[in-house]
């Protein structure tokens, strides 16, 4: 549990991140980078905890709010010193996907819902904060562009539910399902990997 509740505040803060950065390309001043930030971080678990009728977490736990804004503050400062590469913001939103849709899938499960149930909540959890961040900065967001963003977290979702379903939460399915979704969204941002297009033939 211990182990999950780490996982939980790096992810937070990796997220938080990415929505510093992603606040960073509009020139954002302090507080807009803070707040862009902080809804990356708590938007997906927000969105999940509401659907599974739960306390929301960071309303019984602070602590996210503290991490969050912290590492907003840090990646603002830490910009003024020194140019942040545009794939920080990929690579740490990839990390951040990964380690949501995990979170969001284990909780359903925990709490009792069905692996398809967790399945959801796993990608919601994952994509949702990224989404907002990209609406508010005025971005197309990235789980509707062609992208391989929210395969890669559906890939990760059903890989952590079938194997806690059959075996149990272990730290290999974890890293296993944190390596499947990182591998598919960093190849898809490396090598330009796209779904399929909409494409009327008239």
């Amino acid at each position: 549990m211990e182990g999950l509740y780490a996982l939980d505040l790096f992810g937070t803060a990796v997220f938080a991140v990415a929505g510093a950065l992603a606040a960073g390309r509009k020139q954002m001043d302090l507080f807009g980078v803070t707040v862009l930030s902080v809804v990356t971080a708590l938007g997906g678990g927000t969105l999940r905890d509401l659907i599974l009728n739960v306390p929301v977490g960071w309303t019984q736990d602070v602590t996210y709010i503290y991490v969050a804004c912290v590492a907003s503050i840090a990646t603002f400062y830490s910009a003024r010193v020194r140019r942040i590469p545009t794939q920080v913001l990929l690579y740490s939103d990839a990390l951040g996907l990964a380690v949501f849709t995990i979170l969001g899938a284990h909780k359903a499960l925990a709490l009792g819902f069905s692996p398809t149930i967790a399945i959801i909540m796993g990608v919601m959890t994952g994509v949702f904060g990224g989404m907002i961040r990209d609406v508010l900065a005025g971005e197309m967001p990235l789980i509707l562009r062609k992208e391989i963003y929210a395969s890669a977290s559906l890939a990760g979702a059903l890989l952590y539910v079938l194997t806690e379903v059959y075996f149990g939460m272990q730290w290999w399915n974890i890293v296993a399902t944190l390596l499947i979704i990182l591998i598919v969204r960093v190849a898809s941002i490396r090598y330009q990997l796209e779904l399929p297009v909409f494409r009327d033939s008239h």
